[in-house]
């Protein structure tokens, strides 16, 4: 496949994606732009929230799908539409297909968290649970597909797929004309694409940010060998934008008009969730968090004023609970302590006195006195402790050191 500018730019157009926007009235929410103060102060700028997670299905992922399912030809619409997808584009194709009287089956791997598992049904697919990771699930999808000949909705790679994603950059630029940076997160690219196109064919002094989860960042390899690159066992709480390889038709977009890739941590992607939630009071799922995290690991990378595309809110509640003590741990809000102490009556009670006195508030006590580690007259104990950040955190550790505790971990 040729990935020259000419032919990237030629696939998804402003008229494109102005079409999508008027298919999509009264079908997807124009949703809120919302300020963030605390991260306005922090980066030094005004900083707004796309809120697409308070789209209907949770995510953007409607717009592109009912864009592509609208387009088929009423033989294809007969014929039925299948998708794989371990969350979002599932229930954007769910509900889509529905909207449009179109039948719908979805392949979601078998561990997919049940939330989306129970949503896409009710949205009125026929959800079928196949293999452990998304490659299964894909092979079984297309198997599906071809013998069927029901028509396969690829999640990003496709021209109506882009178009249609790329309504948010027009409402980005009708809610907030001034500004300066937009931050997006990227998986296959299909919303960054779509955002560029709308945004650089009206305002190319517009800088446009992609963000990737680290441990499954694919384009910063692909846009320096000039072309899609597969990366082995992506790995990343952002399920959302875990990609092992950037689509085609997205990736000439981005390589021509993103200006800039950037990755972020897991630490970091567990404080920004942490930030939308406590201080935002927005349900936001990783990887819809990943513009937050690239804030807060660069404030001062970014003209303002800045949109951050808050992509998606469907969190599974489960990982939602590890992510959030994940977050408050990188913030020094959560401590695990490991120690050991001499075993006899009223130790334990003692060492909670310490914890007391330096205001550290105990969520969880395991207590071990027999152990082939332990001498004779030891016990260990490890706390779960709720703190105050990172300098309430050494406190912590020096006054029980004081105390004459042996800190073990």
């Amino acid at each position: 496949m040729s990935y020259s500018t000419a032919d990237s730019l030629a696939r998804v157009t402003l008229d494109d994606v102005r079409g999508a926007q008027k298919m999509l009235t009264g079908v997807a929410r124009v949703t809120a732009m919302e300020g963030s103060r605390h991260l306005s102060q922090l980066v030094g700028a005004p900083v707004h929230f796309k809120c697409e997670n308070l789209q209907r299905t949770g995510s953007f992922k409607l717009r592109g799908a009912y864009v592509r399912i609208a387009g088929l030809l009423p033989e294809e619409r007969a014929a039925g539409v299948v998708a794989a997808s371990a969350g979002n584009h599932a229930q954007g194709v769910a509900l889509a297909s529905a909207l449009l009287g179109v039948h719908a089956t979805v392949f979601m791997p078998k561990g997919a968290p049940l939330p989306k598992i129970s949503a896409t049904r009710e949205y009125g697919a026929d959800v079928r649970l196949h293999g452990l990771v998304v490659d299964e699930t894909l092979a079984a999808a297309q198997e599906h597909a071809a013998r069927t000949g029901a028509v396969f909705i690829h999640p990003f790679d496709h021209h109506d797929i882009i178009a249609g994603q790329g309504t948010v950059g027009l409402e980005i630029l009708e809610q907030c004309p001034e500004a300066r940076t937009i931050v997006v997160g990227i998986g296959g690219g299909g919303l960054a694409a779509g955002i560029a196109v709308a945004v650089k064919a009206l305002r190319p002094d517009v800088r446009i940010v992609g963000v990737q989860a680290e441990g499954a960042a694919a384009y910063p390899p692909s846009l320096a060998a000039g072309r899609p690159v597969a990366i082995g066992n992506p790995a990343t709480m952002a399920d959302g934008i875990k990609v092992g390889r950037p689509g085609d038709v997205p990736f000439g977009i981005i390589r021509e008009l993103v200006d800039e890739v950037r990755t972020v941590s897991e630490d970091a992607l567990s404080a920004a969730l942490l930030l939308c939630l406590e201080r935002a009071k927005l349900v936001v799922e990783p990887a819809g968090a990943s513009p937050v995290a690239a804030l807060l690991s660069g404030p001062g990378d970014f003209e303002g004023p800045v949109v951050a595309v808050l992509s998606g809110g469907n969190v599974d509640p489960v990982l939602m609970q590890r992510v959030l003590r994940h977050g408050m741990a990188a913030q020094g809000r959560y401590l695990a302590v490991r120690l050991r102490l001499t075993d006899r009556p009223g130790a334990l009670a003692t060492l909670l006195g310490v914890l007391s006195v330096v205001d550290a508030n105990v969520l969880d006590v395991s207590h071990v006195r027999t152990d082939p580690r332990l001498g004779l007259t030891e016990a260990e104990v490890e706390l779960h402790l709720e703190t105050k950040g990172p300098e309430h955190c050494a406190e912590v550790g020096q006054a029980l050191r004081e105390a004459g505790y042996t800190v073990m971990d």
